[in-house]
């Protein structure tokens, strides 16, 4: 909708909405909200629809999105919240959403400071024997075919040997509608040196892609549908809405 044909009483909602998202947000490129009303359906406490739109939005675990989309359709709101320029929902609303995420994006997620203490200290198996690995670097790629692909580089601590393994699989819905699980795993390196490194690396990709990262104050979000293409994955999901967040 245009800013010139947008109402006053439009104007006031989208931007509080804008500020009390971007408020739970590391970081903004773009975010914009657009309530679809007029007076005299927010006076009776009736929205046609909100419509949030961010790119560049980085989450928790300096997690960044390349788009995220939420559109809802007719909610109910408080109109005397309305006129302060705020949009409390009288009723949970459900609400479609999308998230795009980029190959580089989940690159510097996997080596934030967050997820690689996750990866260091690991007490595994090897040859037999007890042995502590570090993990130096994680390169994670999305290549095509459906399939994500991780690459580490792993410091033996008590031999100072330093190993590669690389792997790929592919990543489906998982049961409960939150995350997502990585089956069908290949290897072209390292298949030898340890299921348990091998987990953990699944595990902290599956950590990553949970839905719950990508949740915004009042909203809860259950995974529908995945698509992933060469050098970025979009994930489809239904959006629960308690609330929106607020200044």
């Amino acid at each position: 909708m245009a800013q010139e044909k947008e109402g006053l009483g439009e104007q006031a909602l989208n931007k509080a909405a804008e500020i009390g998202l971007s408020s739970q947000l590391d970081e903004v490129e773009n975010l914009d909200v657009h309530v679809k009303t007029d007076p005299f359906k927010v006076m009776g406490g009736e929205v046609d629809s909100v419509n949030i739109e961010g790119k560049g939005l980085v989450m928790q675990k300096d997690l960044r999105t390349e788009e995220m989309h939420i559109q809802t359709g007719k909610i109910a709101i408080n109109p005397l919240s309305a006129a302060f320029g705020k949009i409390e929902l009288t009723h949970p609303t459900e609400a479609d959403a999308h998230v795009v995420l980029k190959e580089e994006d989940l690159n510097r997620a996997f080596n934030s400071e967050f997820v690689r203490e996750k990866l260091q200290n690991l007490e595994v198996q090897f040859d037999g024997k007890p042995t502590t690995l570090d993990t130096r670097k994680v390169e994670f790629h999305l290549p095509g075919d459906s399939k994500i692909a991780l690459r580490a580089e792993i410091v033996m601590r008590e031999t100072n040997e330093t190993k590669q393994v690389a792997f790929s699989a592919v990543p489906r819905k998982s049961p409960d509608g939150y995350s997502v699980s990585l089956e069908d795993v290949q290897y072209s390196e390292g298949k030898d040196l340890s299921s348990d490194l091998t987990d953990t690396l699944l595990e902290k990709t599956s950590e990553l892609l949970d839905l719950r990262n990508f949740e915004l104050e009042g909203m809860s979000l259950r995974l529908k549908a995945l698509d992933v293409q060469p050098g970025k994955m979009t994930l489809q999901a239904q959006a629960h809405v308690e609330q929106f967040p607020s200044e």
